[in-house]
């Protein structure tokens, strides 16, 4: 008898809940149109030069953080930090260069070979940001940036609106 009423409890707790999974998988769109990335974990060695992708619509980020949401806050938080370390480390190296050569990396392509050192087994790996934002070099201050791409931001969180229910 026992057994017969877990099972008849858990029928009615199960079926609600299909229901309620099914009418959820109806309304989510069949194709995402934004891709976004993993970043938990995950490095890259791509840095980009600075004056193109200013030119093609990025901005330079303040390295602040501006959510005002209890979750996007978290988030926000974890993304700024994850860009300061980053920037810290280069800061490091690029300290450690000038003292042995007297200077600075010049240009981007410098900057890449010496420091970044892409593709080598020395080179810096720096944590992965979301895909609206990149890493970006700015010859003229001699120094790692974070460039984010405020179409990309917005096109994901209306997405994200979208599909939460929000808009």
């Amino acid at each position: 008898m026992m057994r017969h009423a877990r099972s008849l409890l858990a029928l009615a707790f199960a079926l609600p809940l299909a229901a309620l999974a099914a009418g959820c998988e109806a309304q989510q769109p069949s194709k995402q149109k934004v891709q976004i990335r993993d970043t938990v974990g995950k490095t890259t060695q791509e840095v980009r030069n600075l004056k193109p992708e200013l030119s093609q619509g990025g901005q330079v980020t303040d390295g602040k953080i501006h959510s005002t949401n209890y979750l996007d806050i978290q988030a926000d938080a974890y993304r700024t930090e994850v860009a300061k370390i980053a920037k810290m480390r280069i800061q490091m190296d690029m300290g450690t260069y000038e003292a042995l050569n007297g200077e600075k990396p010049k240009t981007y392509e410098e900057f890449m070979d010496l420091i970044i050192k892409k593709g080598k087994p020395d080179g810096i790996q720096l944590p992965m940001l979301p895909y609206y934002q990149e890493y970006g070099y700015d010859p003229e201050a001699k120094e790692l940036v974070v460039i984010e791409y405020p179409e990309k931001k917005k096109a994901y969180q209306d997405q994200q609106d979208k599909l939460l229910g929000r808009k």
